[in-house]
Protein backbone atom coordinates (compact mmCIF):
# COMPACT_ATOMS: atom_id res chain seq x y z
CA UNK A 1 0.00 0.00 0.00
CA UNK A 2 1.75 2.70 -1.30
CA UNK A 3 -0.55 5.64 0.10
CA UNK A 4 -1.61 6.89 3.87
CA UNK A 5 -5.03 7.14 2.20
CA UNK A 6 -4.53 3.42 1.20
CA UNK A 7 -3.54 2.17 4.42
CA UNK A 8 -6.45 3.96 6.63
CA UNK A 9 -8.82 2.40 3.70
CA UNK A 10 -7.91 -0.73 4.43
CA UNK A 11 -7.68 -0.42 8.46
CA UNK A 12 -11.12 0.34 8.03
CA UNK A 13 -12.21 -2.74 5.71
CA UNK A 14 -10.62 -4.89 8.60
CA UNK A 15 -12.62 -2.91 10.79
CA UNK A 16 -15.74 -3.86 9.33
CA UNK A 17 -14.39 -7.53 9.13
CA UNK A 18 -13.66 -7.19 12.57
CA UNK A 19 -17.04 -6.27 13.53
CA UNK A 20 -15.18 -3.09 14.84
CA UNK A 21 -16.59 0.69 14.28
CA UNK A 22 -13.56 2.25 15.08
CA UNK A 23 -9.59 1.47 16.13
CA UNK A 24 -7.31 3.52 18.58
CA UNK A 25 -3.62 3.11 17.45
CA UNK A 26 -0.93 4.55 20.19
CA UNK A 27 2.39 5.29 19.90
CA UNK A 28 3.76 2.59 22.46
CA UNK A 29 4.72 -0.97 22.69
CA UNK A 30 3.79 -3.67 25.07
CA UNK A 31 6.55 -2.59 27.78
CA UNK A 32 4.65 1.32 27.47
CA UNK A 33 7.92 2.59 25.97
CA UNK A 34 8.73 5.80 24.24
CA UNK A 35 10.69 5.05 21.68
CA UNK A 36 9.76 1.70 20.33
CA UNK A 37 10.80 -1.34 17.58
CA UNK A 38 10.02 -1.22 14.22
CA UNK A 39 7.81 -3.95 14.38
CA UNK A 40 5.69 -1.51 16.89
CA UNK A 41 5.68 1.72 14.98
CA UNK A 42 1.76 1.08 13.88
CA UNK A 43 0.92 4.86 14.31
CA UNK A 44 4.01 5.91 12.10
CA UNK A 45 2.94 3.44 9.28
CA UNK A 46 -0.81 4.56 9.40
CA UNK A 47 -0.14 8.30 9.83
CA UNK A 48 3.51 9.17 8.54
CA UNK A 49 3.65 10.95 11.88
CA UNK A 50 7.26 10.05 13.09
CA UNK A 51 7.45 11.98 16.46
CA UNK A 52 8.49 10.57 19.57
CA UNK A 53 4.61 10.80 21.59
CA UNK A 54 1.46 10.75 20.06
CA UNK A 55 -2.06 8.61 18.48
CA UNK A 56 -4.86 8.11 16.29
CA UNK A 57 -8.41 7.32 16.56
CA UNK A 58 -9.95 5.50 13.45
CA UNK A 59 -14.05 5.68 12.84
CA UNK A 60 -15.58 4.37 9.70
CA UNK A 61 -15.87 8.21 8.46
CA UNK A 62 -13.44 10.15 10.48
CA UNK A 63 -9.77 10.13 11.97
CA UNK A 64 -8.07 12.10 14.24
CA UNK A 65 -4.26 11.89 15.45
CA UNK A 66 -3.46 13.51 18.68
CA UNK A 67 -0.08 15.35 19.65
CA UNK A 68 1.49 17.88 22.12
CA UNK A 69 2.74 21.45 21.65
CA UNK A 70 6.50 19.24 20.71
CA UNK A 71 5.06 18.78 17.25
CA UNK A 72 2.48 20.93 16.32
CA UNK A 73 4.36 21.79 13.52
CA UNK A 74 6.01 18.78 12.35
CA UNK A 75 2.09 16.76 12.85
CA UNK A 76 0.99 19.24 10.10
CA UNK A 77 3.94 18.50 7.99
CA UNK A 78 3.66 14.97 7.99
CA UNK A 79 0.43 13.82 8.39
CA UNK A 80 -2.35 14.57 5.54
CA UNK A 81 -5.32 16.74 6.87
CA UNK A 82 -7.95 15.64 4.53
CA UNK A 83 -7.32 12.25 6.36
CA UNK A 84 -6.83 12.83 9.88
CA UNK A 85 -8.08 16.15 12.16
CA UNK A 86 -5.11 17.67 14.03
CA UNK A 87 -5.84 17.25 18.22
CA UNK A 88 -4.26 19.09 20.26
CA UNK A 89 -3.21 17.18 23.96
CA UNK A 90 -3.63 18.40 26.55
CA UNK A 91 -6.32 20.51 25.96
CA UNK A 92 -8.29 17.59 24.45
CA UNK A 93 -7.28 13.47 24.70
CA UNK A 94 -8.86 10.44 22.58
CA UNK A 95 -11.04 9.66 25.70
CA UNK A 96 -12.92 12.90 24.94
CA UNK A 97 -12.66 13.05 21.24
CA UNK A 98 -14.26 9.72 21.28
CA UNK A 99 -16.91 10.58 23.94
CA UNK A 100 -17.86 13.61 21.05
CA UNK A 101 -17.49 11.45 17.54
CA UNK A 102 -17.50 7.33 18.01
CA UNK A 103 -20.73 6.30 16.77
CA UNK A 104 -23.84 5.79 18.74
CA UNK A 105 -24.05 1.94 20.22
CA UNK A 106 -20.44 1.27 18.57
CA UNK A 107 -17.40 -0.93 19.23
CA UNK A 108 -14.40 0.75 19.59
CA UNK A 109 -12.02 -1.60 19.49
CA UNK A 110 -8.08 -1.22 21.44
CA UNK A 111 -5.06 -3.38 21.57
CA UNK A 112 -4.80 -4.37 25.74
CA UNK A 113 -0.94 -4.71 25.21
CA UNK A 114 -0.89 -1.48 24.45
CA UNK A 115 -2.63 0.50 26.68
CA UNK A 116 -3.07 0.98 30.33
CA UNK A 117 -5.52 -0.16 32.87
CA UNK A 118 -6.32 3.76 33.56
CA UNK A 119 -6.56 4.40 29.86
CA UNK A 120 -9.07 1.41 29.36
CA UNK A 121 -10.96 2.84 32.47
CA UNK A 122 -11.12 6.31 31.53
CA UNK A 123 -12.08 5.40 27.46
CA UNK A 124 -14.91 2.86 28.81
CA UNK A 125 -16.34 5.75 30.60
CA UNK A 126 -16.06 8.46 27.70
CA UNK A 127 -17.90 5.89 25.59
CA UNK A 128 -20.95 5.24 28.20
CA UNK A 129 -21.98 8.30 27.54
CA UNK A 130 -22.81 7.30 23.51
CA UNK A 131 -23.51 3.99 24.82
CA UNK A 132 -20.54 2.55 22.78
CA UNK A 133 -18.42 -0.02 24.56
CA UNK A 134 -14.63 -0.36 24.22
CA UNK A 135 -13.70 -4.35 23.39
CA UNK A 136 -9.85 -5.52 23.39
CA UNK A 137 -8.82 -7.50 20.41
CA UNK A 138 -6.90 -10.82 20.32
CA UNK A 139 -4.68 -9.75 17.32
CA UNK A 140 -4.27 -6.10 16.39
CA UNK A 141 -5.94 -5.14 13.00
CA UNK A 142 -2.96 -2.86 11.86
CA UNK A 143 -0.74 -6.07 12.19
CA UNK A 144 -3.27 -7.40 9.66
CA UNK A 145 -3.50 -5.34 6.63
CA UNK A 146 0.77 -4.07 7.71
CA UNK A 147 2.40 -6.09 4.62
CA UNK A 148 5.76 -6.08 5.24
CA UNK A 149 5.92 -5.59 8.62
CA UNK A 150 9.11 -5.67 10.76
CA UNK A 151 9.92 -8.41 12.91
CA UNK A 152 11.02 -7.67 16.95
CA UNK A 153 15.09 -7.87 16.72
CA UNK A 154 16.52 -10.91 17.22
CA UNK A 155 19.26 -9.24 19.29
CA UNK A 156 21.28 -11.11 21.95
CA UNK A 157 21.25 -9.54 25.31
CA UNK A 158 24.43 -8.79 26.95
CA UNK A 159 25.88 -8.62 30.43
CA UNK A 160 26.52 -4.93 31.69
CA UNK A 161 30.05 -5.22 33.89
CA UNK A 162 29.11 -4.86 37.74
CA UNK A 163 32.12 -1.90 37.78
CA UNK A 164 29.92 0.51 35.47
CA UNK A 165 26.47 -0.51 37.31
CA UNK A 166 27.79 -0.14 40.70
CA UNK A 167 26.02 -2.85 42.07
CA UNK A 168 25.30 -6.25 41.57
CA UNK A 169 22.13 -7.72 40.21
CA UNK A 170 21.33 -9.92 43.81
CA UNK A 171 21.62 -7.19 45.82
CA UNK A 172 19.24 -4.61 43.58
CA UNK A 173 16.57 -7.98 43.89
CA UNK A 174 17.37 -8.27 47.60
CA UNK A 175 16.17 -4.62 47.93
CA UNK A 176 12.80 -5.39 45.47
CA UNK A 177 12.59 -8.44 47.98
CA UNK A 178 12.75 -6.29 51.16
CA UNK A 179 10.15 -4.03 49.88
CA UNK A 180 7.73 -6.71 48.72
CA UNK A 181 8.01 -8.04 52.06
CA UNK A 182 6.94 -4.53 53.33
CA UNK A 183 3.81 -4.78 50.89
CA UNK A 184 3.48 -8.16 51.64
CA UNK A 185 3.32 -8.98 48.49
CA UNK A 186 4.18 -12.11 46.93
CA UNK A 187 6.09 -10.96 43.37
CA UNK A 188 6.20 -7.67 40.69
CA UNK A 189 5.74 -7.82 37.11
CA UNK A 190 8.31 -5.47 35.94
CA UNK A 191 7.48 -4.53 32.27
CA UNK A 192 9.87 -1.52 31.58
CA UNK A 193 12.58 -2.36 29.79
CA UNK A 194 14.84 -0.10 31.03
CA UNK A 195 13.90 -1.53 34.43
CA UNK A 196 14.82 -4.90 33.64
CA UNK A 197 18.07 -4.16 31.96
CA UNK A 198 18.89 -2.27 35.12
CA UNK A 199 17.45 -4.98 37.90
CA UNK A 200 19.68 -7.67 35.50
CA UNK A 201 22.59 -5.54 34.82
CA UNK A 202 22.26 -6.36 31.41
CA UNK A 203 22.28 -4.10 28.55
CA UNK A 204 20.22 -4.91 24.55
CA UNK A 205 19.81 -3.57 21.50
CA UNK A 206 15.94 -4.44 20.74
CA UNK A 207 15.18 -0.57 20.64
CA UNK A 208 17.08 1.91 18.21
CA UNK A 209 19.37 4.31 20.05
CA UNK A 210 18.50 2.64 23.34
CA UNK A 211 20.30 -0.18 24.71
CA UNK A 212 17.19 -2.57 26.19
CA UNK A 213 15.64 -5.95 25.23
CA UNK A 214 11.99 -7.07 24.39
CA UNK A 215 11.44 -8.80 27.92
CA UNK A 216 9.75 -8.86 30.83
CA UNK A 217 10.65 -9.46 34.64
CA UNK A 218 8.50 -10.93 37.46
CA UNK A 219 10.35 -10.81 41.17
CA UNK A 220 9.55 -12.90 43.72
CA UNK A 221 9.33 -12.06 47.26
CA UNK A 222 12.47 -14.15 48.12
CA UNK A 223 14.57 -12.67 45.53
CA UNK A 224 14.76 -14.83 42.46
CA UNK A 225 13.16 -13.89 39.46
CA UNK A 226 11.64 -15.12 35.60
CA UNK A 227 12.78 -13.57 32.89
CA UNK A 228 10.92 -13.94 29.94
CA UNK A 229 12.72 -13.36 26.67
CA UNK A 230 13.06 -15.09 23.62
CA UNK A 231 15.03 -18.10 23.57
CA UNK A 232 17.37 -17.19 20.87
CA UNK A 233 18.56 -13.90 22.56
CA UNK A 234 20.21 -15.75 25.40
CA UNK A 235 23.45 -17.66 25.25
CA UNK A 236 25.55 -19.00 27.94
CA UNK A 237 27.78 -16.02 29.03
CA UNK A 238 24.32 -14.24 29.97
CA UNK A 239 23.06 -17.47 31.99
CA UNK A 240 26.19 -17.42 33.84
CA UNK A 241 25.83 -14.13 34.47
CA UNK A 242 22.27 -14.43 35.15
CA UNK A 243 22.86 -17.18 37.94
CA UNK A 244 19.86 -19.41 38.62
CA UNK A 245 18.67 -17.35 40.90
CA UNK A 246 17.12 -16.54 37.49
CA UNK A 247 15.06 -18.25 35.61
CA UNK A 248 14.63 -17.91 31.70
CA UNK A 249 10.92 -18.71 30.15
CA UNK A 250 10.26 -18.13 26.59
CA UNK A 251 8.31 -14.54 26.00
CA UNK A 252 5.39 -16.16 24.00
CA UNK A 253 4.51 -17.95 27.61
CA UNK A 254 4.58 -14.91 29.89
CA UNK A 255 0.90 -14.31 29.36
CA UNK A 256 0.02 -18.13 30.41
CA UNK A 257 2.86 -17.82 33.17
CA UNK A 258 0.25 -14.57 34.70
CA UNK A 259 -3.28 -16.59 34.93
CA UNK A 260 -1.44 -19.80 36.12
CA UNK A 261 1.37 -19.16 39.05
CA UNK A 262 -0.19 -16.32 40.98
CA UNK A 263 -3.88 -17.95 41.63
CA UNK A 264 -4.57 -16.02 45.54
CA UNK A 265 -1.28 -14.50 45.75
CA UNK A 266 -0.89 -10.43 45.91
CA UNK A 267 1.38 -9.22 42.92
CA UNK A 268 2.20 -5.38 42.57
CA UNK A 269 2.10 -4.01 39.38
CA UNK A 270 2.82 -0.42 38.01
CA UNK A 271 -0.23 0.98 36.28
CA UNK A 272 1.68 3.71 34.80
CA UNK A 273 4.25 1.27 33.18
CA UNK A 274 2.31 -2.02 32.38
CA UNK A 275 -0.14 -2.59 29.82
CA UNK A 276 -3.72 -3.33 30.45
CA UNK A 277 -3.54 -6.91 29.22
CA UNK A 278 -1.09 -7.77 32.41
CA UNK A 279 -3.25 -6.66 35.26
CA UNK A 280 -6.19 -8.58 33.50
CA UNK A 281 -3.70 -11.75 32.63
CA UNK A 282 -3.33 -12.03 36.30
CA UNK A 283 -7.17 -11.50 37.37
CA UNK A 284 -7.87 -14.22 34.60
CA UNK A 285 -5.53 -16.42 37.25
CA UNK A 286 -7.08 -15.32 40.34
CA UNK A 287 -4.28 -13.17 41.62
CA UNK A 288 -5.23 -10.01 43.30
CA UNK A 289 -3.58 -7.02 42.26
CA UNK A 290 -1.35 -4.48 44.39
CA UNK A 291 -1.03 -0.96 42.56
CA UNK A 292 2.67 0.27 43.18
CA UNK A 293 5.41 1.70 41.19
CA UNK A 294 7.86 -0.14 39.52
CA UNK A 295 10.48 -0.53 42.60
CA UNK A 296 13.18 -0.32 40.17
CA UNK A 297 12.02 3.19 38.86
CA UNK A 298 13.55 5.37 42.00
CA UNK A 299 16.94 3.41 42.91
CA UNK A 300 17.36 3.31 38.99
CA UNK A 301 17.10 7.88 38.50
CA UNK A 302 19.57 8.06 41.99
CA UNK A 303 22.68 7.53 40.08
CA UNK A 304 25.53 5.79 42.91
CA UNK A 305 28.81 6.63 42.99
CA UNK A 306 30.08 4.03 39.57
CA UNK A 307 26.95 5.37 37.65
CA UNK A 308 27.94 8.94 38.53
CA UNK A 309 31.93 8.38 37.53
CA UNK A 310 31.51 6.83 34.49
CA UNK A 311 28.39 9.60 33.69
CA UNK A 312 31.46 12.38 34.03
CA UNK A 313 34.06 10.47 32.05
CA UNK A 314 31.33 10.03 28.64
CA UNK A 315 30.05 13.47 29.40
CA UNK A 316 33.69 14.93 29.42
CA UNK A 317 34.61 12.55 25.98
CA UNK A 318 31.32 13.89 24.29
CA UNK A 319 32.12 17.35 25.22
CA UNK A 320 35.67 16.92 23.55
CA UNK A 321 33.82 15.51 20.18
CA UNK A 322 31.10 18.91 20.84
CA UNK A 323 34.02 21.26 20.68
CA UNK A 324 35.64 19.65 17.36
CA UNK A 325 32.35 19.52 15.79
CA UNK A 326 31.52 23.24 16.56
CA UNK A 327 34.88 24.23 15.72
CA UNK A 328 34.61 22.65 12.36
CA UNK A 329 31.04 24.14 11.78
CA UNK A 330 32.48 27.74 12.54
CA UNK A 331 34.76 27.30 9.24
CA UNK A 332 32.51 24.94 7.04
CA UNK A 333 29.27 26.28 7.22
CA UNK A 334 30.18 29.90 6.18
CA UNK A 335 31.60 28.17 3.19
CA UNK A 336 28.24 26.73 1.83
CA UNK A 337 27.61 23.29 0.47
CA UNK A 338 26.62 22.19 4.32
CA UNK A 339 23.28 21.09 4.93
CA UNK A 340 21.50 19.56 7.94
CA UNK A 341 22.37 15.69 7.14
CA UNK A 342 26.00 16.53 6.16
CA UNK A 343 26.58 17.88 9.74
CA UNK A 344 24.66 15.37 11.27
CA UNK A 345 26.55 12.87 9.66
CA UNK A 346 29.75 14.91 10.70
CA UNK A 347 28.81 14.81 14.18
CA UNK A 348 28.25 10.73 14.25
CA UNK A 349 31.70 10.71 12.54
CA UNK A 350 33.58 12.27 15.31
CA UNK A 351 31.62 10.61 17.57
CA UNK A 352 32.81 7.21 15.85
CA UNK A 353 36.54 8.43 16.34
CA UNK A 354 36.62 8.02 20.14
CA UNK A 355 36.35 4.26 19.15
CA UNK A 356 33.80 4.04 22.79
CA UNK A 357 30.39 5.21 20.84
CA UNK A 358 27.97 2.06 20.66
CA UNK A 359 24.92 3.78 19.44
CA UNK A 360 23.47 7.87 19.63
CA UNK A 361 21.24 8.09 21.97
CA UNK A 362 18.32 8.99 19.82
CA UNK A 363 18.19 10.57 16.39
CA UNK A 364 19.97 13.94 15.88
CA UNK A 365 17.81 17.05 15.72
CA UNK A 366 20.19 19.09 12.83
CA UNK A 367 17.89 22.09 12.23
CA UNK A 368 18.72 24.78 10.16
CA UNK A 369 16.63 28.05 9.70
CA UNK A 370 12.94 27.53 10.31
CA UNK A 371 13.03 23.62 10.87
CA UNK A 372 15.24 24.61 13.98
CA UNK A 373 11.82 25.70 14.91
CA UNK A 374 10.53 22.39 15.87
CA UNK A 375 11.51 21.23 18.77
CA UNK A 376 11.83 17.51 17.80
CA UNK A 377 12.37 17.99 14.48
CA UNK A 378 14.29 15.15 12.70
CA UNK A 379 16.23 15.53 9.60
CA UNK A 380 14.90 13.62 5.99
CA UNK A 381 16.15 13.55 2.19
CA UNK A 382 12.91 15.68 1.93
CA UNK A 383 13.21 17.97 4.42
CA UNK A 384 16.69 18.65 4.01
CA UNK A 385 17.65 22.45 4.61
CA UNK A 386 21.19 24.12 3.95
CA UNK A 387 22.85 25.91 6.68
CA UNK A 388 22.84 29.35 5.01
CA UNK A 389 24.38 32.59 5.99
CA UNK A 390 23.21 34.77 8.89
CA UNK A 391 20.99 32.06 9.78
CA UNK A 392 20.50 30.15 13.31
CA UNK A 393 21.16 26.18 13.43
CA UNK A 394 20.43 24.17 16.43
CA UNK A 395 22.24 21.03 16.96
CA UNK A 396 20.55 18.65 19.78
CA UNK A 397 22.37 15.08 19.60
CA UNK A 398 23.65 12.56 22.00
CA UNK A 399 25.92 9.33 22.31
CA UNK A 400 25.65 6.09 23.98
CA UNK A 401 28.62 4.88 25.67
CA UNK A 402 29.03 1.85 28.11
CA UNK A 403 29.76 4.58 30.80
CA UNK A 404 27.01 6.99 30.09
CA UNK A 405 24.46 7.96 28.00
CA UNK A 406 25.26 12.12 27.17
CA UNK A 407 22.50 14.74 25.71
CA UNK A 408 23.54 17.81 24.44
CA UNK A 409 22.49 20.61 22.49
CA UNK A 410 23.92 23.69 21.14
CA UNK A 411 22.51 26.97 19.11
CA UNK A 412 24.98 28.57 16.29
CA UNK A 413 24.81 31.24 14.37
CA UNK A 414 26.16 31.01 10.73
CA UNK A 415 27.38 34.65 9.78
CA UNK A 416 25.71 37.55 11.65
CA UNK A 417 22.71 37.61 14.06
CA UNK A 418 20.09 40.05 14.35
CA UNK A 419 19.38 41.91 17.41
CA UNK A 420 16.30 39.82 17.90
CA UNK A 421 18.09 36.66 17.89
CA UNK A 422 20.60 37.95 20.27
CA UNK A 423 17.84 38.82 22.34
CA UNK A 424 16.03 35.71 22.13
CA UNK A 425 19.41 33.27 22.88
CA UNK A 426 20.30 35.90 25.86
CA UNK A 427 16.90 35.23 27.79
CA UNK A 428 16.97 31.23 27.15
CA UNK A 429 20.53 31.30 28.52
CA UNK A 430 19.51 33.52 31.39
CA UNK A 431 17.05 30.68 31.82
CA UNK A 432 19.31 28.14 31.53
CA UNK A 433 21.67 29.70 34.19
CA UNK A 434 18.94 30.38 36.16
CA UNK A 435 18.67 26.51 36.68
CA UNK A 436 22.23 25.68 36.57
CA UNK A 437 22.28 27.97 40.33
CA UNK A 438 19.10 26.98 41.72
CA UNK A 439 19.43 25.64 45.38
CA UNK A 440 16.14 24.40 46.95
CA UNK A 441 15.15 22.18 49.86
CA UNK A 442 15.02 18.36 49.97
CA UNK A 443 11.64 17.66 48.63
CA UNK A 444 11.17 20.26 45.95
CA UNK A 445 9.91 18.64 42.30
CA UNK A 446 11.22 20.14 38.94
CA UNK A 447 7.56 21.28 38.76
CA UNK A 448 8.45 23.98 41.06
CA UNK A 449 11.97 25.06 39.28
CA UNK A 450 10.36 25.38 35.79
CA UNK A 451 9.47 28.99 35.87
CA UNK A 452 13.30 29.60 37.09
CA UNK A 453 14.00 28.52 33.19
CA UNK A 454 10.41 30.84 31.72
CA UNK A 455 10.94 33.84 33.10
CA UNK A 456 12.68 36.28 31.16
CA UNK A 457 10.94 35.17 27.76
CA UNK A 458 7.74 35.32 29.86
CA UNK A 459 9.17 39.02 30.47
CA UNK A 460 8.37 39.73 26.68
CA UNK A 461 5.53 37.35 26.44
CA UNK A 462 6.51 34.20 24.85
CA UNK A 463 7.73 30.59 26.21
CA UNK A 464 8.81 27.33 24.66
CA UNK A 465 6.29 24.30 24.52
CA UNK A 466 8.21 21.62 26.30
CA UNK A 467 9.47 20.88 29.41
CA UNK A 468 12.60 22.17 30.73
CA UNK A 469 14.18 18.71 31.58
CA UNK A 470 13.99 15.16 31.69
CA UNK A 471 15.99 12.51 33.52
CA UNK A 472 19.11 10.74 32.30
CA UNK A 473 20.05 7.04 32.44
CA UNK A 474 23.23 5.19 32.75
CA UNK A 475 23.93 3.76 29.50
CA UNK A 476 20.07 3.64 29.43
CA UNK A 477 17.05 5.19 28.17
CA UNK A 478 18.05 9.19 27.46
CA UNK A 479 14.32 9.98 28.66
CA UNK A 480 14.26 8.64 32.08
CA UNK A 481 11.35 9.08 34.97
CA UNK A 482 10.36 9.49 37.74
CA UNK A 483 12.24 13.13 37.50
CA UNK A 484 11.36 16.13 35.24
CA UNK A 485 11.95 19.65 35.34
CA UNK A 486 8.18 20.58 33.39
CA UNK A 487 5.25 22.81 34.42
CA UNK A 488 3.12 20.94 37.40
CA UNK A 489 -0.10 18.68 35.46
CA UNK A 490 -0.86 18.42 32.20
CA UNK A 491 0.88 16.33 29.74
CA UNK A 492 3.94 16.41 32.10
CA UNK A 493 3.98 13.44 34.43
CA UNK A 494 7.02 13.55 37.04
CA UNK A 495 7.05 16.99 37.50
CA UNK A 496 5.78 16.27 40.94
CA UNK A 497 8.35 13.70 41.71
CA UNK A 498 10.97 15.06 44.47
CA UNK A 499 14.29 15.50 43.60
CA UNK A 500 16.86 13.92 45.05
CA UNK A 501 20.39 13.95 45.31
CA UNK A 502 21.89 11.61 42.47
CA UNK A 503 19.55 12.03 39.90
CA UNK A 504 20.51 13.13 36.62
CA UNK A 505 18.62 15.89 34.43
CA UNK A 506 18.50 18.21 31.26
CA UNK A 507 18.37 21.72 31.59
CA UNK A 508 17.34 23.34 28.15
CA UNK A 509 15.22 25.98 27.85
CA UNK A 510 14.45 26.80 24.12
CA UNK A 511 12.99 29.72 22.16
CA UNK A 512 11.23 28.90 18.67
CA UNK A 513 9.71 31.59 16.10
CA UNK A 514 7.70 29.40 13.61
CA UNK A 515 9.00 29.67 9.84
CA UNK A 516 11.74 31.59 11.02
CA UNK A 517 14.43 29.63 13.68
CA UNK A 518 14.60 27.89 16.82
CA UNK A 519 17.26 27.81 19.75
CA UNK A 520 17.99 25.68 22.82
CA UNK A 521 20.72 25.41 25.02
CA UNK A 522 21.50 22.07 26.79
CA UNK A 523 23.31 20.80 29.54
CA UNK A 524 23.24 17.55 31.05
CA UNK A 525 23.04 18.23 35.35
CA UNK A 526 23.33 15.85 38.71
CA UNK A 527 21.53 16.72 41.66
CA UNK A 528 23.95 17.17 44.66
CA UNK A 529 23.90 18.34 48.25
CA UNK A 530 24.81 21.81 49.37
CA UNK A 531 25.23 23.38 52.51
CA UNK A 532 23.58 27.04 53.27
CA UNK A 533 24.11 28.50 56.27
CA UNK A 534 24.52 25.29 58.40
CA UNK A 535 21.56 23.82 56.49
CA UNK A 536 21.52 21.12 53.89
CA UNK A 537 20.32 22.21 50.76
CA UNK A 538 20.26 20.69 47.35
CA UNK A 539 21.54 22.17 43.71
CA UNK A 540 22.94 20.91 40.57
CA UNK A 541 26.10 20.03 39.34
CA UNK A 542 26.72 20.54 35.74
CA UNK A 543 28.30 17.24 33.99
CA UNK A 544 28.01 18.66 30.03
CA UNK A 545 31.02 20.68 28.63
CA UNK A 546 31.41 22.47 25.61
CA UNK A 547 31.28 26.18 24.23
CA UNK A 548 28.32 28.40 24.12
CA UNK A 549 28.56 30.83 21.07
CA UNK A 550 29.67 34.12 22.61
CA UNK A 551 28.14 35.66 19.53
CA UNK A 552 24.83 35.11 20.66
CA UNK A 553 25.53 36.80 24.09
CA UNK A 554 24.28 40.16 24.81
CA UNK A 555 26.56 40.64 27.83
CA UNK A 556 25.11 43.61 29.28
CA UNK A 557 21.44 41.63 29.25
CA UNK A 558 23.41 39.13 32.13
CA UNK A 559 23.05 40.51 35.65
CA UNK A 560 27.10 40.31 37.41
CA UNK A 561 26.42 36.76 38.76
CA UNK A 562 25.02 34.91 35.31
CA UNK A 563 28.43 36.66 33.43
CA UNK A 564 30.68 35.41 36.89
CA UNK A 565 28.50 31.50 36.02
CA UNK A 566 29.54 31.54 32.28
CA UNK A 567 33.11 32.81 32.56
CA UNK A 568 33.24 29.83 35.24
CA UNK A 569 31.52 27.35 33.19
CA UNK A 570 33.89 28.33 30.24
CA UNK A 571 36.73 27.88 32.49
CA UNK A 572 35.64 24.23 33.38
CA UNK A 573 35.08 23.16 30.34
CA UNK A 574 38.74 24.54 28.99
CA UNK A 575 39.87 22.65 32.22
CA UNK A 576 37.62 19.50 31.29
CA UNK A 577 37.98 18.78 27.76
CA UNK A 578 41.18 20.61 26.73
CA UNK A 579 43.00 17.84 27.91
CA UNK A 580 41.66 15.68 24.57
CA UNK A 581 42.64 18.88 22.32
CA UNK A 582 45.44 20.10 21.23
CA UNK A 583 47.28 22.10 18.48
CA UNK A 584 44.82 24.42 16.83
CA UNK A 585 41.77 22.83 18.47
CA UNK A 586 42.72 23.53 21.54
CA UNK A 587 43.57 27.15 20.51
CA UNK A 588 40.09 27.19 19.15
CA UNK A 589 38.20 26.42 22.06
CA UNK A 590 40.70 28.25 24.81
CA UNK A 591 39.57 31.63 22.67
CA UNK A 592 35.71 30.53 22.75
CA UNK A 593 36.26 29.97 26.61
CA UNK A 594 37.46 33.52 27.12
CA UNK A 595 36.24 35.80 29.91
CA UNK A 596 33.49 37.75 28.56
Amino acid sequence: MSTHKDRLDALRAQLKTDNLDGFVVPLTDEHMSEYVGSYAQRLAWLTGFDGSAGAAAVLPEEAAIFTDGRYTIQVRNQVDGDLFAYEDVPQTSIAAWLQEHAPEGGRIGYDPWLHTKAWVKQATKSLAARNAELVAVERNPIDAVWVGKPEPSKAHLEPYSENLAGRSSASKRDEIADWLKGEKADATVIAALDSIAWVLNVRGADIVHTPVALAFLIVQSDATADLFIEGDKVDDALRNHLGDAVRIHERADFEAHLKSDYSGKLVAVDPERSVAAIEQALEAGGARILSRRDPAVLPKAIKNEAEVAGHRAAQERDGAVISRFLKWLEEEAPKGGQDELSVAAKLYELRKETGELRDLSFDTISGAGANGALPHYRVTEASNHPLEMNSIYLVDSGGQYLDGTTDITRTVIVGTPTAEMIDRYTRVLKGHIAIARARFPEGISGGRLDSFARQYLWEIGEDFAHGTGHGVGAFLAVHEGPQRISPPGGAYAGSDEPLKAGMILSNEPGFYKEGEYGMRIENLVLVVEHEVEGRKVLGFETLTFAPLDCRLIDVDMLSPAERQWVDEYHAQVVEKIGGQLEGEELDWLKAQCAPL
